[in-house]
């Protein structure tokens, strides 16, 4: 059984010190949940020899408190390749305006490894190979609110658990984690400046030498209406291989409040580089009792 690596048990007591200590009493508000499903697919070759398309759908269990949020996310996924692409980073909540709460998927890009070599390339046959992926417990904490000429300031940390089948390349089949920050302003009554980056430790497989992966985004959003929201961003990734680009691409999506209590999402991609997706497109909906 593998065990936790040091940076798990550093991450979860810095979490635990930014709970106040009221959220642990009994004057604390009752529980408030949030369930969604935010499936996406995406195709490219992804800097190999051969396509790949990856059909991946979260479920996500969420509890919201006054000071953050805490949330279980559980996918399925299934991938279609030769085998020279493993799916490495798992679920990225959080891009692609997470600062408003919309739950509205990321593309995803970067989130397969190239351990193709370019010197020893072979013909293999296609298959797909679907089934449990890793499973990720994700935090975020709000640190400032925005006012006046100041922003809102999340804080952003996630662990993501080996419980895909390496073998099938699914996963890695390593613990991997992170943090990052979330940054909006409201630049008009409709306009809305997004600004997020983060960086992750990722566990090497064996016989393989993965690169820890920092990202960010920044993009606009603006409200077409009081319950319509449009979103675009621009995208990177570090590259978990050397000597291969970093993967670019510009994501855009549209937000729409139901109710106060369900939202839909739906967004598309392009990818920038030749070790992103060609492209991709995610759907969503949430529901907040």
């Amino acid at each position: 059984m593998k065990t936790l690596p040091r940076w798990v048990h550093v991450l979860f007591f810095i979490s635990l010190a930014l709970i106040p200590v009221e959220a642990w009493g009994e004057s604390s508000p009752p529980p408030t949940w949030q369930l969604s499903a935010n499936p996406s697919y995406s195709r490219g070759d992804y800097g190999t020899k051969t396509t790949t398309s990856v059909f991946y759908l979260p479920f996500a269990v969420k509890r919201l408190f006054s000071f953050g949020e805490l949330s279980v996310t559980v996918p399925f996924v299934s991938i279609t390749s030769d085998g020279s692409v493993t799916f490495v980073g798992g679920d990225r909540s959080g891009g692609g305006g997470s600062n408003s709460g919309s739950g509205s998927s990321n593309s995803g890009s970067g989130n397969s490894g190239n351990t193709e070599d370019d010197d020893q390339v072979t013909t293999k046959k296609k298959k797909t190979e679907n089934g449990l992926g890793d499973i990720t417990l994700s935090g975020r904490y709000y640190l400032i609110d925005e006012q006046d000429w100041i922003p809102s300031l999340n804080l952003t940390g996630r662990v993501k658990f080996p419980t895909a089948d390496e073998d099938r390349g699914l996963g890695s089949g390593e613990f991997d984690g992170g943090f990052g920050g979330e940054i909006a302003k409201s630049l008009t009554r409709d306009l809305i400046l997004y600004l997020d980056g983060g960086y992750t430790f990722l566990g090497d497989p064996k016989g393989r030498d993965f690169r820890n992966q920092w990202n960010y985004d920044v993009g606009l959003g603006y409200y077409l209406t009081d319950d319509l929201r449009a979103s675009v961003f621009y995208e990177e990734y570090r590259a978990v291989v050397s000597g291969i680009p970093n993967p670019r691409d510009i994501y855009a999506d549209l937000n729409y409040r139901i109710t106060t209590a369900i939202r839909v999402n739906a967004g598309g991609f392009v990818g920038l580089s030749d070790s992103a997706a060609d492209f991709g497109f995610s759907g969503g909906i949430r529901f907040r009792f």
